[in-house]
């Protein structure tokens, strides 16, 4: 299994959970001092069942010779975690940030699953995206979040039709508001940090919790998960009732609108 974003967060849980299933793993994350002592930790004296890369996948040429080292093996899963977020005003934030944010959340993703396609292949595997319910409804303050999840969740919708008879399957998780540091590293509408704390609906979930839940969906073979009620209803309301939902939203999310 390869995890992208493993170094800290839900990717860090999800290193975790899949080791203490017998996972052997190839963590890559850009932090490449916290991945070093995560890998540590982890592998302990075996360091044959967990390999790490430490790189930015978004540098393209780092991840090409990734996708060299790795395409001829055989890989049974990758989990595209990684990602970025910002909150600012969609009309007050420069390009820059959306060009980062896609780059983050769709481009790199996209571009490392189509590379590691023939490993996949031999390995049987299963593409893991960890994409958001901001991709399946709209949230103040998130627009180019929005637009790189749902981007996402569109692309390997296809991608799963396209590559179904190479016996690749694909998963797509869902989470809503979860407590890692995606949202303590957000952006603001100039590229420097955010500097409002973020707003959100129902219940915020530890990554722990999270991970468990994709893990068991991977070893079910489900296509989808959606792990929190409130927040699949809320998409449902966004789709059967979008004028009372944007209502609800610019109440409950009106220091977006302020910011």
């Amino acid at each position: 299994m390869l995890i992208t974003g493993a170094a800290s967060g839900l990717g860090w849980a999800l290193a975790l959970a899949a080791r203490q299933r017998g996972w052997r793993l190839i963590l890559v994350d850009r932090d490449a001092r916290a991945l070093a002592d995560k890998c540590a930790r982890l592998a302990g004296t075996d360091t044959d069942t967990v390999r790490q890369r430490a790189l930015d996948l978004t540098d393209a040429a780092a991840r090409d010779a990734l996708v060299a080292e790795l395409r001829d093996e055989p890989l049974r899963a990758l989990v595209n975690n990684a990602g970025i977020t910002h909150r600012s005003p969609a009309a007050a934030t420069d390009m820059a940030v959306f060009q980062r944010v896609m780059a983050v959340d769709w481009e790199a993703p996209v571009a490392l699953t189509l590379g590691l396609l023939p490993a996949l292949r031999r390995g049987g595997g299963t593409v893991v995206n960890i994409g958001s319910m901001a991709g399946w409804m709209p949230v103040l303050g998130r627009a180019g979040y929005c637009s790189a999840k749902a981007a996402l969740g569109q692309f390997f919708e296809v991608l799963r039709g396209e590559v179904a008879d190479d016996g690749v399957g694909v998963l797509m998780v869902y989470p809503s508001f979860l407590a890692t540091p995606i949202e303590a590293n957000a952006l603001g509408f100039d590229g420097r940090p955010a500097a409002h704390a973020r707003s959100s609906v129902g219940r915020v979930r530890d990554a722990d919790w999270m991970a468990r839940r994709t893990l068991d969906a991977l070893d079910a073979g489900k296509r989808r998960l959606f792990p929190d009620r409130f927040t699949w209803f809320a998409s449902l309301l966004w789709r059967l009732a979008p004028d009372l939902y944007h209502r609800l939203m610019r109440r409950r999310f009106a220091v977006e609108l302020e910011s």
